[in-house]
């Protein structure tokens, strides 16, 4: 039987005091219901001496939270304490976690004592813990730094005093993996009575070595991790626990631990992090990016087409993320490109593959990226130039007012007419002149996502504009780029417009066939 690791989620504490801004109570909230779901064993949720909003925050989730343990920051400070224990009065169980500087750094610079002092210092403070919980965690900050020496007498003398969990950080991601492990190792060799409480550890990224470095401490005995979803954090950030999860889920044959955690909600809950924080997810980052599981080389779509385990360590549906598919880019190969037909429904023998490949590494040269749109159009619509577009864009103008007011006259080409329309709304140009093509077109469409970025420096900087859009239970992407914001925005959604024409002809098309 596998021991099992304790996940404890720190988004909330060292996540949260990393942003430009504070969160508020009812974003929080969210959070730490993201969490109950995935199932975190414990979440530390605030320091809440820091702070009156902090402290009201931690009351609010420990009224609302009934499923995790919740845990609050103190330092080795009477008040601290007191104070961290009434946040969580509400709860009858709850865990205080304290922290005291332990390196010849911290001692001599920060705090300016002596070890003896320090020593004092966290064994009072358990002892005030003591009057609220049973639960008490200590952490010996800079435990990288710390003399071995001075590690184990402090820890087992913490442990002796009623501390039930030890916490061993890499506070400023200083270590590498075989080292902290051997730190971790020693504890067991040294501390007499280790046995009596939960080691754990709290790895920071600096030289990118948080996740390894936890790791490398549950080989070596740790029985808890802490760290973040994303990674988010002081400086480089934590550990990212959905690493560390599916790490343990992964390579149960290494490590020979289990966790709880429920983690088909991993996916979920690292978007709503990464939306409430307002910290994007990189592309690459591993588990939750977005080209975690994305495959643009035909060699590895092939492969995965024969047996995801080709290339896939991990199943997506594991993470919770449904619907996976290929990058289609030029790098694609035919199968790749065969295979998303058959997706779309159509069969091998409604279309030419080769004449169908032949267009689609053309227009992927020119594109990079290839949607399901754009091959029906390449499979079934003939004369694919920029001339046969039906709509084109002729004119348009727009006014603002200082009440919020934007109007938009926009003068679109539609096949062979054109057509006027006009749109007024109080959220802004952009909003008027989608409004005014959205009449044109006759299109019920939901913008799904709106994306600007700047193109060079100066005056003749371009603005390039990427939005996603919902029709009729489908995704459309368009794309814009000019000087002019409100430009680039309409070529953007004309851009749209078009991919949806386009796949309504290769409808009508289908529907004759069928007739």
């Amino acid at each position: 039987m596998s021991e099992k690791i304790i996940i404890f989620d720190t988004s909330l504490r060292d996540g949260e005091q990393s942003l430009q801004a504070s969160l508020s109570v009812r974003e929080k909230l969210k959070i730490a219901f993201a969490l109950e779901r995935m199932k975190v064993d414990i979440m530390e949720v605030g320091f809440p001496i820091s702070s009156p909003g902090d402290f009201n925050s931690v009351r609010e989730i420990s009224k609302n939270i009934k499923n995790t343990k919740i845990c609050s920051l103190a330092r080795c400070l009477d008040q601290d304490i007191d104070v961290a224990a009434d946040a969580m009065s509400v709860l009858k169980d709850f865990r205080i976690h304290i922290f005291l500087g332990t390196s010849h750094l911290h001692m001599k610079y920060k705090l300016k004592k002596k070890f003896d002092d320090i020593l004092n210092m966290a064994i009072r403070s358990i002892k005030r813990a003591k009057r609220y919980t049973n639960d008490i965690q200590f952490s010996c900050e800079d435990a990288g730094r710390t003399s071995m020496d001075n590690l184990c007498k402090i820890v087992e003398q913490v442990i002796h005093h009623g501390a039930t969990t030890i916490n061993i950080p890499d506070t400023v991601g200083y270590t590498l993996p075989n080292q902290f492990g051997d730190i971790i190792h020693t504890l067991y060799e040294r501390v007499p009575n280790i046995d009596q409480a939960v080691v754990s550890v709290h790895c920071h990224n600096d030289l990118g070595m948080a996740v390894g470095n936890s790791i490398s401490a549950i080989l070596s005995g740790a029985r808890q991790v802490e760290g973040t979803i994303n990674g988010i954090g002081e400086r480089a950030g934590n550990a990212a626990l959905e690493e560390i999860i599916m790490a343990i889920i992964s390579r149960k044959d290494i490590l020979k631990v289990h966790t709880t955690v429920e983690s088909k909600e991993i996916y979920n809950t690292s978007k709503i992090i990464s939306k409430i924080c307002n910290i994007p997810i990189p592309n690459n980052k591993a588990i939750v990016g977005k080209n975690a599981f994305s495959h643009s080389s035909g060699i590895h779509q092939d492969g995965v087409l024969k047996n995801r385990k080709n290339y896939e360590i991990i199943s997506p549906k594991t993470i919770g993320w449904k619907n996976v598919q290929f990058n289609l880019t030029s790098r694609s190969g035919r199968a790749a490109v065969r295979h998303r037909m058959k997706n779309m429904g159509y069969k091998d023998n409604e279309y030419d593959i080769n004449k169908l490949y032949e267009s689609f590494l053309k227009l992927a040269d020119k594109k990079g990226q290839v949607f399901d749109y754009d091959l029906e159009s390449l499979a079934f619509i003939k004369n694919q130039n920029k001339n046969s577009e039906y709509f084109r864009l002729q004119d348009f103008n727009v006014q603002s007012n200082c009440n919020g007011y934007s109007s938009a006259l926009v003068k679109l080409i539609c096949g062979k007419k054109i057509v006027i329309k006009s749109a007024t709304t109080n959220n802004g140009s952009v909003d008027a002149v989608y409004q005014a093509l959205h009449k044109i077109s006759g299109y019920s469409i939901f913008l799904k996502n709106f994306q600007l970025i700047a193109k060079g420096q100066g005056k003749e900087t371009l603005g390039q504009v990427d939005i996603i859009v919902k029709y009729n239970n489908r995704t459309f992407h368009g794309l814009g780029l000019s000087t002019d914001i409100i430009e680039s925005s309409a070529k953007a959604m004309i851009n749209v417009l078009n991919s949806i024409w386009r796949s309504k002809q290769v409808s009508l098309k289908f529907k004759k066939l069928e007739s």
